[in-house]
């Protein structure tokens, strides 16, 4: 697969707290230069990169990050400003107490309510594979699936591990036709972004997309 191909997947990201606003725009200038999927960015950063940029790049932001505990009244309104400042995408984390708690109903009724206030803008959902057994892996495939979420992320890039091929492959299994999977977290060579594409992925969160030119 050519490296311009591959760039078209990837979701350029800068999420550190540490982050400068001229890193972000180092960030949006290089996801322009080379037709990135998007710019994955802080909530704090999205007016005034749209302010800058327009609409030369579609803009993902993060909700509920990285940790996914906030109240989902909290992540409403953290979606509903993420939006009104100009975001196309939303990535959520789920809450990963209501997971282990068993409480499968609560998750899926946090990711429709997001979607609902996302309405045409893609919502991408954080489960946080790292911390998940198998079978809480496949009940979330099965909330974002019920609850109409665009997409199924693995990671947040911020837990004791990142995407793996295996969780791609599970997700595949489990999900539902209209949703497709972001792998995140630890891929930062071309073999890796080529390995999760083949394995089936849409879309590859990744701060190293300069390794493609």
């Amino acid at each position: 697969m050519d490296n311009q191909t591959i760039a078209t997947y990837i979701d350029h990201t800068l999420l550190k707290a540490v982050a400068s606003w001229e890193q972000i725009e180092e960030l949006c200038d290089e996801a322009i230069k080379y037709h990135t999927a998007s710019v994955c960015i802080p909530p704090n950063y999205i007016a005034r990169v749209k302010a800058k940029y327009g609409d030369k790049l579609p803009v993902a932001t993060v909700i509920g990050f990285p940790l996914g505990y906030e109240v989902t009244s909290a992540k409403a309104e953290e979606t509903r400003a993420a939006l009104a400042d100009g975001a196309d995408e939303v990535d959520m984390v789920i809450n990963i107490s209501d997971v282990k708690n068993g409480d499968y109903k609560a998750v899926e009724d946090e990711i429709a309510l997001l979607k609902s206030i996302c309405g045409d803008k893609v919502l991408k959902v954080i489960v946080e594979t790292c911390y998940l057994t198998e079978e809480e892996k496949i009940a979330m495939c099965k909330a974002v699936t019920n609850a109409k979420a665009d997409y199924i992320k693995t990671s947040t890039g911020f837990g004791t591990a990142g995407a793996t091929i295996e969780d791609v492959k599970l997700f595949k299994a489990n999900i539902g036709p209209d949703v497709k999977i972001k792998a995140a977290g630890g891929i930062r060579t071309k073999e890796d972004m080529e390995a999760y594409i083949e394995a089936g992925v849409s879309r590859i969160g990744c701060s190293s997309t300069k390794v493609l030119f």
